[in-house]
């Protein structure tokens, strides 16, 4: 005797999503997207890892900066940096003051790489290009331009 009763929808298609149509991996399902700050801050703390780099940004942004790090939860490590975000890739800008008498172009070629591998590695975006403006130079015997606070 044959049994004439429907077959269990499961069972029949190989899987809930109907006949012929397989559904795609789990980790294929749904979109990932990346704010630009976070590939900002991945960026500017890549790039502060690099021997030779002194601050990031540019005169103004570390003043402005160095009043917002003094503010709880205001440490911005994305400062000298600016990030555009696609879907599948990134382009950064970044500003950077180096310690005198390093070269200058190692320097920038020691950043761009870090950068870029930090960022593609945790992000999985291409980073078409990573641009590196040099604003300043921190002399030896120059103050810091963020003293430390005075305790009263």
């Amino acid at each position: 005797m044959t049994d004439s009763a429907p077959r269990n929808r499961t069972e029949a298609t190989g899987g809930p999503a109907g006949p012929g149509r397989e559904l795609p991996a789990p980790a294929d399902r749904g979109r990932t997207t990346i704010a630009d700050g976070v590939v900002e801050k991945i960026a500017g703390l890549a790039a502060r890892d690099v021997v030779g780099v002194h601050a990031m940004g540019g005169g103004l942004a570390r003043t402005f900066g160095a009043v917002r790090d003094r503010v709880p939860g205001g440490k911005s490590v994305a400062r000298g940096v600016k990030a555009e975000v696609g879907e599948v890739q990134t382009a950064l800008d970044l500003e950077i003051v180096v310690d005198y008498g390093v070269a200058i172009a190692e320097v920038a070629r020691s950043v761009r790489e870090n950068v870029i591998a930090a960022v593609e590695r945790m992000t999985g975006l291409e980073v078409v290009e990573v641009n590196i403006a040099v604003s300043d130079v921190k002399l030896p015997d120059e103050e810091e331009d963020e003293p430390e606070p005075r305790l009263q």
